[in-house]
């Protein structure tokens, strides 16, 4: 049995609030790259490199990619063989109190009513599972609120099949315009439970870009989607191009005979995800 301590924890957590918010990953800047060789658009490539322009800045600088530093989320794997002294989620959010308020990062946690402002960036909101192992793997999101706002989940017919779920993905898109500050990334559960399925789409946003999936009828699935999505025309910033979604990630899971959960996590641009082993 191994023992993390807490400060550990609350370092590794610090450090990842602020490279996220400050570091694109290695795959969105590949993917900027791409669409702007592949775009047309005069108006289109301009945004392209401007993300590019702004990324460097962001990195140079160590200010925010961008002033909306989301919501932490958290993704936890937690080995059996993992004894974590004291409480695990207080660690996280000690974490996320050092990392918002060294790094400057905008603390956007408010109650849901009142809209007060939580003042620290907590709390987090964490999901935990036990797995095999001794390790302590943490993934970090940085959920913006105007990517998330286009989010949805629904119920659809089991009748409905793939060509239903497609369908909703593509109007969620189309209904979303400009507002999630695209070329967006689809996060997109299917199964489960209604709840479970908004679980698993959100997870499936820290993939990289450039991956495949491992199973080659879902890789197809996610290829034909993102280019449904692109067809749409709503370009970068909604200013017309070819690429409205720089990536569409599936994940898909047995569900009740009677239902079809379906999940549509929007991501913007700025993909801010870190993640760190223990």
């Amino acid at each position: 049995m191994r023992t993390i301590q807490p400060q550990d924890i609350i370092e590794a957590v610090a450090l990842m609030c602020v490279k996220a918010n400050t570091e694109i990953p290695a795959d969105v800047r590949r993917a900027f790259e791409a669409a702007y060789e592949n775009e047309d658009s005069p108006a289109a490539k301009e945004i392209f490199r401007q993300l590019l322009e702004n990324a460097d800045l962001a990195m140079e600088s160590k200010l925010p990619l961008c002033q909306d530093c989301g919501l932490a989320v958290f993704f936890v794997e937690m080995g059996e063989e993992v004894f974590v002294e004291g409480n695990l989620k207080d660690a996280i959010n000690a974490g996320v109190r050092k990392g918002y308020e060294e790094g400057y990062l905008r603390k956007s946690a408010c109650d849901p009513l009142t809209r007060k402002n939580t003042g620290d960036g907590t709390p987090a909101v964490i999901h935990i599972d036990i797995v095999s192992g001794d390790k302590l793997k943490l993934t970090f999101m940085a959920k913006g609120g105007g990517s998330e706002n286009m989010s949805r989940v629904t119920m659809l017919s089991p009748a409905m099949g793939w060509k239903g779920i497609k369908e909703f993905v593509v109007n969620r898109v189309a209904e979303a315009g400009p507002n999630p500050c695209p070329p967006t990334i689809l996060g997109i559960g299917v199964g489960g439970t209604y709840d479970h399925s908004a679980k698993i789409a959100k997870r499936a946003l820290a993939r990289d870009l450039d991956d495949t999936h491992p199973d080659p009828e879902i890789a197809k699935l996610e290829a034909e989607l993102l280019a449904d999505v692109n067809k749409l025309g709503i370009g970068p910033m909604g200013m017309g191009g070819k690429t409205t979604c720089l990536a569409v990630k599936i994940a898909m899971e047995p569900c009740h005979i009677a239902s079809l959960p379906l999940a549509v996590n929007v991501q913007c641009h700025s993909q801010r995800h870190e993640e760190v082993v223990l």
